[in-house]
């Protein structure tokens, strides 16, 4: 996980360099600073150092308690890196309608936020069937 930290703090260092260039040349060319770009620019800054950071913790704290990972050692094997990844409901519309639901307040905050308020319900519900799915009927554990 260390690989993909530094990868995301170093696209978001790029995208600090970045965001100082264009917001020179904005002001060189406009005579003040382009707000749309510059704030875009930004904040991904802060996504990319947010998600860079949360990885490289995660990774400490993995190396503490289990060594390091197979993918960050130089004599690792891919067989080491197999096993169960995880339970992926095969059957599951969850997903699907949950994404509906997103999407639709998305398009709320386009249309009229009426539509948010809405989909925000729709999101709750279709999450709360999304992790309930296996607690009734023939799939329940």
């Amino acid at each position: 996980m260390k690989m993909q930290a530094y990868l995301f703090m170093g696209t978001s260092t790029f995208f600090g360099l970045v965001a100082a260039l264009y917001a020179y040349w904005a002001w060189t060319d406009l005579g003040s600073i382009e707000w749309t770009g510059t704030v875009a620019l930004i904040v991904s800054i802060g996504f990319g150092w947010m998600i860079g950071f949360w990885l490289w913790q995660a990774a400490r704290r993995s190396e503490r308690y289990h060594g390091p990972a197979p993918e960050e050692r130089l004599d690792g094997e891919i067989p080491e890196n197999a096993g169960e990844y995880g339970f992926f409901s095969p059957h599951s519309w969850w997903p699907l309608f949950t994404a509906f639901a997103v999407a639709f307040t998305a398009f709320g905050v386009a249309i009229g936020w009426w539509m948010v308020f809405i989909g925000m319900f729709a999101v709750i519900l279709t999450a709360i069937g999304w992790v309930f799915e296996y607690y009734r009927r023939e799939f329940q554990h």
